[in-house]
């Protein structure tokens, strides 16, 4: 029998129940699916969370963010992630610290790594004749201008950072998923794994779908019998705006975002 996803408000008396939350498309910010892992966490009728990741990451911090609430989440609940057809990048990140990891055998993830692409116009404006000024209190005040390109010595500057956050993820991941950091280190190179492959290298825990994942979690939480799902639908694009996060989120989901941000991204 076909799961039945129920919506319904937490103040329900319903008991013994498991919670799913989406976490669909790139990670531009945190504040939502934070929000929800606290509220389910409360919630002494949610015995189980599982986590739907459909996304090939985002943002750095607002990945980092939802990390540590799953990892407080993970604390005090069963805390099941189920991957959908890419958990990449920043969608793994967040995966990482769940008490147990559910991909299909061909769903994208690992790419663990981040990525900064800066566009060089300078080519460009010298061919149509527009020239830039630029005033500025510090010799590196504007550090990777799309107007000039990047020096070597802007370059080892931006690099030192990259390997930091990168470092930042890789120890996140040796840690949500007690493996030796050395091991982690081996597998992030930005590579993908398939489902199947990432079982094998131990970077997911079983392969199954999303009625799998829900099961799993409720017989993890000691539920008996069908478990009755609680879901929230997602927040429509006004509901969004007059909470005041669609606009930061509209400009940052553009096809090519702000490229001189850091993204843990999968981006074939």
């Amino acid at each position: 029998m076909a799961l039945s996803l129920i919506i319904t408000s937490l103040s329900s008396g319903m008991k013994g129940r498991v919670a799913v939350v989406n976490v669909t498309g790139p990670i531009v910010e945190s504040k939502q699916v934070v929000e929800e892992l606290k509220g389910y966490v409360k919630d002494v009728s949610i015995k189980a969370i599982v986590i739907r990741v459909d996304s090939p990451g985002g943002g750095v911090a607002a990945s980092q963010e939802i990390y540590e609430q799953v990892r407080r989440a993970a604390e005090k609940k069963k805390v099941v992630v189920s991957m959908g057809s890419v958990a990449a990048s920043g969608g793994y990140y967040i995966a990482a610290p769940a008490n147990l990891i559910m991909a299909n055998p061909g769903t994208i993830t690992g790419s663990i790594g981040v990525i900064m692409v800066v566009p060089n116009l300078k080519g460009l404006l010298d061919k149509v004749g527009i020239k830039t000024e630029v005033v500025k209190s510090g010799r590196l005040k504007d550090l990777a201008s799309v107007f000039r390109g990047i020096g070597p010595e802007e370059r080892q500057i931006i690099q030192g950072v990259m390997d930091d956050v990168h470092d930042q993820f890789i120890t996140a991941v040796a840690e949500g998923r007690r493996m030796d950091k050395k091991n982690v280190r081996g597998l992030s190179d930005g590579r993908i794994f398939s489902g199947s492959q990432a079982l094998k290298l131990g970077l997911v825990d079983e392969l199954g779908d999303l009625e799998t994942a829900v099961k799993r979690a409720a017989k993890m939480a000691g539920i008996e019998g069908e478990p009755q799902v609680v879901t929230k639908p997602p927040k429509s694009a006004l509901s969004r705006l007059l909470d005041g996060e669609a606009p930061e989120g509209i400009v940052r989901a553009l096809p090519d975002f702000n490229m001189k941000y850091m993204y843990y991204m999968y981006m074939p």
